[in-house]
């Protein structure tokens, strides 16, 4: 395991994760900061703490749980001290679509990313890792360290303060 070759003092070993999961965190951080500079902050960093805290890494557990909590950690960290929220980029491509529709998909995207944006730091963390990042409810349940009830009821009340958001802007019906 390359967790056990870092803490046998393997310095190349830490240089694997920082490789293998720099990219994750980042897009992780990237849509709970919505800012560049903010993202590679919270991910740099991350990987320090990481690093620093490797001893008390539970090798029985998986690693990407711990350290993307620790990356969830920095993100709130930055939200807390900056107090500032700037507009994602939305400009996903969708394949196969015309410049009118692709044009629809980026004006909803940035509109969700607004909403999303007004969102309580817990609701904001819950929407991405379930939507943006793809984790199971028991996943982020481990992430945060809450029961999956709470992470279902932060995604529940998170859902409902979204479409309020959309309705009041009248971008949904």
């Amino acid at each position: 395991m390359i967790v056990e070759a870092c803490l046998a003092g393997e310095r190349k070993a830490f240089e694997v994760l920082v490789n293998r999961y720099e990219k994750k965190l980042y897009n992780a951080a990237y849509r709970v900061l919505g800012d560049a500079e903010d993202a590679i902050e919270a991910t740099q960093s991350a990987f320090v703490k990481a690093y620093e805290r490797l001893a008390t890494f539970d090798t029985s557990q998986r690693f990407f749980p711990w350290m993307y909590r620790i990356l969830v950690n920095e993100s709130l960290n930055i939200i807390s001290h900056r107090k500032r929220f700037e507009e994602l980029d939305s400009k996903i491509p969708v394949p196969g679509r015309n410049p009118e529709e692709k044009y629809g998909d980026q004006e909803i995207g940035r509109h969700l990313q607004a909403a999303v944006r007004e969102l309580k730091p817990d609701y904001r963390i819950v929407v991405a890792l379930r939507h943006y990042q793809g984790f199971s409810y028991g996943e982020i349940s481990d992430i945060l360290r809450v029961p999956e009830k709470t992470v279902k009821s932060r995604l529940f009340t998170a859902r409902q303060q979204l479409r309020e958001i959309l309705q009041r802007r009248g971008i949904v019906g």
